[in-house]
């Protein structure tokens, strides 16, 4: 089975194509937006007889840019179409195997989409959960 690194890197591959979105494996100490930071949030091991598959749980926050700049808002609507240039959905889900390291990957829902403080400074931003099934 992959590493946790091995998986976060690869969905942050993905979110690597689209256009202009920056994206971090790791939560960086400063955000420059707008940017997909993924995070594991947990495991459920043993989902199928013996040591079968095992679902890693994944968040990836996209941060588009100051909560009260409309331009923010419109980027944050088009990071969380189903489909489109822009769709963190659609990007995770273009190599559903994340280059062989997974068996599957799907983004499951929008968890979050409001706004949020980072340092002093508001940001918008939308999170999403991410399942991928390994083994």
């Amino acid at each position: 089975m992959a590493t946790i690194s091995e998986l976060r890197t690869g969905i942050a591959t993905n979110l690597g194509t689209i256009s202009g979105l920056r994206t971090s494996s790791f939560v960086p100490d400063t955000v420059s937006p707008p940017i997909a930071i993924v995070e594991p949030t947990g495991i459920t091991f043993d989902t199928t007889m013996g040591r079968g598959l095992d679902q890693l749980n994944f968040k990836v926050t996209v941060i588009a840019g100051r909560a009260s700049e409309r331009s923010g808002q419109n980027a944050i609507d088009a990071y969380c179409a189903s489909a489109g240039a822009s769709s963190v959905k659609q990007a995770i889900e273009l190599d559903r195997t994340l280059g062989g390291k997974c068996n599957d990957i799907r983004v499951t829902a929008l968890s979050s989409y409001g706004s949020i403080t980072i340092g002093d400074t508001p940001y918008l931003a939308a999170e999403f959960a991410v399942v991928v099934y390994a083994n």
